[in-house]
């Protein structure tokens, strides 16, 4: 008998159904016959769950596991005398994790299986989503298993919050992965400095929450916020530290999560301005454009160019965001007799057919070849590519979606039918802007939970289902226009059901089993 909470989904990570079998092991690894090691010994016999025990039910966790298949027994609590064991030498991080988060015994790596253990496992199922995972709990046991690390850890996670508060694992298997494979936070901590701790906080709360990006959008015209090697004189007052910075990289890692930079050009360069005013873009009248620099100026492109090479190392992770959006010169009605200089370096460059969005777009291109060169993956916000241009932009460049209100907005059809990846970052359900400027207001995780979904990229209507596999994730995204309306601990707290309800569909897009209030209610007894 099965309960499923999901449908479609892909291939499952095997596991070991039988709880105290043969550790399962990686095709990646040497087996222990031919790497000298010990032959694993073999479980003690375990009683078969008894009749009178009730069929199990899912665990009550979030993001909601996919899929269940009941069973009857007593389930998995954690004891003072339970180990933590693992098949390889890997997976030490997340089983000592586990092991300090449950009050367990660490044991290592371990061929043998007592009672009470919890074993973390690498299987062989290559053709499985690396974040998949199979939690076996059956005759007093806990297995996890899964194709990678990354899919261990989210079992673990399933594991903590079911037991949270003296709870049960129950008996049965839950076999689970996310419907997205990019599932974030973004923060912008350049137009208000947020502390390390508090980053590290949310980092943590993150990981509980199987979320697996974090945005640190760090530049903009009110602030920059790591510390410079190559400019510091651009640098604010209020910053990170390189080292805080690594602090933050390492523990995101450790929950695998990759922190993904954020250095917006050509506009949103205040603080780079401010250090180098010769840089400011100015209309034929001589009025700056807050904001943006000349990019008709090649020492704009170099300044850019130095910042995105020094961070390169700072930020180990693939991908990276290159804004892109809302460029003065490019939001005024005629553009090229508005910035007659950029105009003249658009007909140099690309002929007399060239215009300042052909230059705009071989700018954007230009820093994407930056960061390639570091092997990363970048991501622009939509209002950054432009339509009708000559200079097409690469179409490596992911299409971070956020709204359709620029000038010549553009449909996410447009970009989706053109091929390009695209990520989800909807301002009308995901942005959480400080003071709520305009026209935004706080969103809320009951109309996050209720009405949105991936495919809901613009406004309130979602796109054809065909483009779902175009469709990497999405983010929630903090914006701090007015950085002094909320303090970090209020932040925090706006926040905190927004995030559960994002992650929840992100993970699995369909309907929740769970109306709103009962999902209120199981995230307040989670903490």
């Amino acid at each position: 008998m099965v309960v499923a909470a999901g449908v479609g989904l892909g291939l499952w990570a095997g596991g070991d159904d039988e709880g105290g079998g043969a550790p399962v092991g990686s095709a990646r690894r040497t087996p222990a016959a031919e790497s000298g090691r010990e032959p694993a010994a073999q479980p003690s016999p375990t009683p078969s769950p008894s009749r009178s025990y009730p069929l199990s039910s899912a665990p009550r966790t979030i993001p909601a596991v996919r899929a269940h298949t009941p069973a009857r027994g007593p389930g998995w609590r954690p004891d003072d005398s339970h180990r933590v064991v693992v098949s390889d030498a890997d997976l030490a991080d997340e089983g000592r994790l586990l092991a300090g988060e449950l009050g367990l015994a660490y044991g290592g790596e371990k061929g043998d299986v007592r009672a009470g253990d919890v074993r973390l496992a690498l299987n062989d199922d290559e053709g499985a989503d690396p974040e998949s995972y199979t939690m076996t709990v059956r005759g007093g046991r806990v297995t996890i298993s899964a194709p990678d690390d990354a899919g261990v850890f989210y079992g673990t996670r399933t594991l903590k919050q079911s037991v949270h508060g003296g709870g049960t694992a129950p008996e049965g298997v839950v076999r689970d992965e996310p419907a997205k494979p990019q599932r974030g936070l973004m923060l912008d901590i350049a137009r208000k400095h947020f502390d390390a701790g508090w980053i590290e906080d949310r980092v943590r709360e993150l990981g509980d929450l199987k979320y697996n990006q974090l945005g640190l959008h760090f530049s903009d015209d009110q602030g920059f916020r790591i510390a410079s090697d190559s400019h510091p004189e651009i640098v604010s007052e209020d910053h990170l530290t390189k080292e805080q910075v690594r602090r933050i990289v390492e523990l995101a890692e450790s929950r695998h999560i990759t922190v993904v930079p954020e250095i917006d050009s050509p506009g949103h360069l205040g603080a780079v301005i401010a250090a180098h005013p010769g840089l400011q873009l100015r209309n034929a009248q001589g009025v700056a454009a807050s904001g943006a620099v000349d990019i008709s100026d090649p020492q704009a492109a170099e300044i850019v160019d130095d910042l995105l090479d020094e961070y390169a190392e700072l930020f180990p992770g693939t991908p990276w965001h290159l804004g892109g959006d809302e460029y003065r010169a490019l939001t005024v009605s005629d553009p090229e007799a508005s910035y007659p200089q950029l105009a003249a370096a658009a007909r140099e460059a690309y002929g007399a057919g060239g215009t300042v969005a052909d230059l705009a777009t071989g700018w954007l291109n230009d820093r994407a070849e930056t960061v390639r060169a570091h092997r990363k993956t970048p991501r622009a916000w939509n209002d950054g590519f432009y339509e009708g241009t000559s200079v097409p932009a690469d179409e490596r460049i992911q299409v971070a979606y956020w709204t359709g209100k620029e000038i010549g907005a553009r449909q996410p059809v447009e970009y989706l039918s053109a091929g390009r990846e695209v990520i989800n970052y909807n301002d009308e359900f995901l942005y959480y802007v400080l003071g709520e400027p305009q026209t935004f207001v706080y969103p809320t995780g009951q109309r996050i939970y209720e009405q949105w979904t991936p495919r809901v990229l613009r406004g309130t209507e979602a796109v054809p289902e065909r483009y779902d596999g175009q469709i990497l994730g999405g983010s929630f995204a903090v914006w701090c226009d007015l950085a002094g309306s909320q303090t970090q601990q209020q932040v925090a707290a706006g926040i905190r059901m927004p995030l559960r309800a994002t992650v929840q569909k992100l993970w699995n897009p369909g309907e929740p089993s769970l109306s709103w209030a009962e999902f209120r209610t199981l995230a307040d007894r989670l903490g």
